[in-house]
């Protein structure tokens, strides 16, 4: 899976789509992205104690790998490569070629 955390991505497909934010947490064993303010879902709680009241929480959920994409820092989106400097590999931005940190 090339999308870690911390990568500024745009989802491509879906319900959400064009909707840009920040990888969360990534699930790279079941190719899942948790991208906070995507994929919002809404869960029943109940309550704790018994002076308190259930209430409907919004929670984001993770959405599949494929259907996000990297932005650069220009808005552009692309694909990730890797590119040899040095003695070990960083993480490129196909079209407009800048690392990936």
């Amino acid at each position: 899976m090339k999308i870690k955390k911390g990568d500024n991505i745009i989802v491509i497909t879906g319900k959400d789509k064009g909707t840009t934010g920040k990888v969360a947490k990534a699930f790279p064993a079941r190719n899942l992205v948790l991208i906070s303010g995507v994929n919002i879902k809404k869960r029943h709680q109940k309550s704790k104690r018994a002076d308190q009241k259930g209430q409907v929480v919004e929670v984001s959920s993770p959405i599949h790998v494929s259907n996000v994409m990297v932005v650069d820092d220009n808005g552009k989106r692309g694909r990730v490569g890797k590119k040899l400097v040095g003695e070990s590999y960083v993480r490129v931005h196909k079209k407009s070629g800048k690392t990936i940190q």
